[in-house]
């Protein structure tokens, strides 16, 4: 049983990989076609791909604390290890283990862009609603986010999360 619980730690590792390597493929592509380019218009008036540097975080905040974000980035990776980790290797809890890995990928992303560049690239832009302007990592991140919440209050009943939270009620199964 511990063979499966390994190859499912690999699985996670080899999806965190891909998510990061789609996630820097795309900004060295922003990079390559955007930088010093005007907006690339996909959509009139909707969606548009533009080009920023981003060294603040959502919505700007927090320009140029790159501590903040070195901090924060481990402090959210060692959070969602710790939650991968006692969430049971059990199919109804499949959505958890993808969210978990989404989420890590993102963070990784960005924290890449923020050590390597010091910025995240950005370049998808909702013009329309004048959303920022974001990445592939903020979509892991964010979307997987929503759906964590949502599946939290929603999906999954009590005695469920105390499985994941306190270890009640059989602990966590090898299948």
């Amino acid at each position: 049983m511990k063979e499966k619980r390994s190859l499912h730690y690999l699985i996670a590792l080899a999806g965190i990989l891909i998510g990061v390597c789609l996630d820097q493929f795309t900004k060295y592509l922003a990079v390559l076609h955007l930088k010093g380019q005007a907006p690339l218009v996909l959509i009139d008036g909707v969606f548009q791909l533009e080009y920023l540097e981003n060294r603040g975080a959502a919505f700007g905040l927090f320009q140029g604390q790159r501590l903040f974000f070195f901090l924060s980035a481990g402090v959210i990776l060692a959070i969602v290890v710790w939650f991968y980790l006692r969430v049971p290797m059990e199919r109804r809890y499949l959505v958890l283990r993808i969210l978990a890995v989404l989420i890590v990928a993102g963070a990784i992303g960005n924290f890449i862009d923020r050590l390597r560049l010091g910025y995240v690239v950005d370049f998808f832009y909702f013009c329309l609603i004048d959303f920022p302007i974001f990445n592939v990592a903020d979509i892991y991140v964010t979307v997987s986010t929503f759906v964590l919440l949502f599946v939290m209050f929603f999906y999954y009943k009590e005695e469920d999360l105390d499985r994941i939270f306190r270890g009640r009620k059989g602990q966590r199964t090898e299948d």
